[in-house]
């Protein structure tokens, strides 16, 4: 005879958040070559031009979607720009040391463009 198996209890069920709807935990951030990237909206947020697209009420389709699309930002570089956003809200006033942030030579002035597209 197998042994039954407890029903998962309400409570307990691990909730992921999503990328849709006003109260999303994730949205989209599509690269110009196609490459799709869920980052916590707590994360892109990080960004003055993501955070006006996704505030303010109906002037950017982001809003209602919660996916942003660069057509000048390639994905190695979007990539880099969402491991930014992680370490900039891990280390914004922590008291630990905070390390260096890495950067590949190869990408610095396409960053250095983004950086300052995305307001970040």
């Amino acid at each position: 005879m197998a042994d039954a198996q407890p029903a998962p209890s309400v409570g307990n069920e691990h909730k992921y958040g999503g990328a849709e709807g006003a109260e999303a935990m994730y949205v989209k951030l599509v690269s110009s070559d196609d490459h799709e990237f869920y980052v916590r909206r707590e994360y892109a947020l990080t960004s003055g031009t993501i955070k006006a697209m996704l505030s303010g009420p109906g002037q950017f389709q982001e809003n209602e979607t919660n996916v942003v699309h660069f057509r000048e930002i390639p994905s190695h570089v979007l990539q880099k720009v969402c491991s930014y956003f992680a370490y900039k809200v891990r280390y914004t006033n922590s008291l630990s040391e905070i390390p260096e942030f890495p950067i590949n030579p190869d990408i610095c002035l396409e960053l250095l463009m983004a950086a300052n597209f995305l307001d970040c």
